[in-house]
């Protein structure tokens, strides 16, 4: 790996192709490089978040969930690999369900704000669902191109980036930041003693 890392800018794309790690080379606007590039974007966003005070099992979670996005992305890299075990999808649905417990059931939608920290949680959700598109569009464009653990990883780690927000927002006693919707209004007006 030292040797492959030693030359930085070797200016092979700049014809608009790149290379896989099957040594083979793409177009920078085909399928492939979108989901690698997007999983890539998802994986700095969550080291941006990491800069963050955080709880320290939210901090050994998230470099936790760094790796396996390397690991997603190599497997990307490399048609027909497997890198991504299905045990990182496993994680991820038993932290989904230990934060979630914690947390009070939504009465209405919530605005992607709160704490920076919450924020940039929603941040990282938000890719985490672009990446996924990507990895789909990418198993629609090429048959058999992806296996079924990356875009469970991807949608389950979008979920628990949306209830991390939720966790992050009352760190330090907030809350969440609810959209002011007309119904809740009305219901509030109707609530409301005379």
């Amino acid at each position: 790996m030292g040797n492959r890392l030693t030359q930085i800018a070797t200016r092979t794309g700049d014809d608009g192709t790149t290379g896989l790690g099957d040594n083979t080379r793409v177009s920078k606007a085909s399928g492939r490089p979108h989901a690698m590039g997007d999983v890539d974007e998802l994986n700095s966003h969550i080291g941006l978040l990491l800069c963050e005070p955080l709880p320290q099992d939210v901090r050994e979670l998230l470099v936790d969930v760094q790796h396996q996005l390397f690991n997603l992305g190599g497997e990307l890299s490399i048609p027909g690999f497997e890198l991504l075990k299905d045990d990182a999808v496993l994680q991820l649905d038993q932290a989904l369900a230990r934060y979630n417990a914690t947390l009070p059931r939504l009465q209405e939608f919530i605005l992607p704000a709160g704490t920076r920290a919450a924020a940039q949680a929603h941040v990282c959700r938000t890719v985490a669902r672009r990446a996924e598109r990507a990895v789909v569009a990418l198993g629609q464009q090429e048959e058999g191109a992806v296996r079924s653990a990356p875009r469970h990883y991807l949608n389950r780690l979008s979920d628990l980036m949306f209830v991390l927000a939720r966790v992050l927002n009352r760190m330090d006693g907030g809350d969440d930041v609810y959209w002011k919707s007309e119904r809740l209004a009305r219901q509030a007006a109707e609530d409301a003693p005379e």
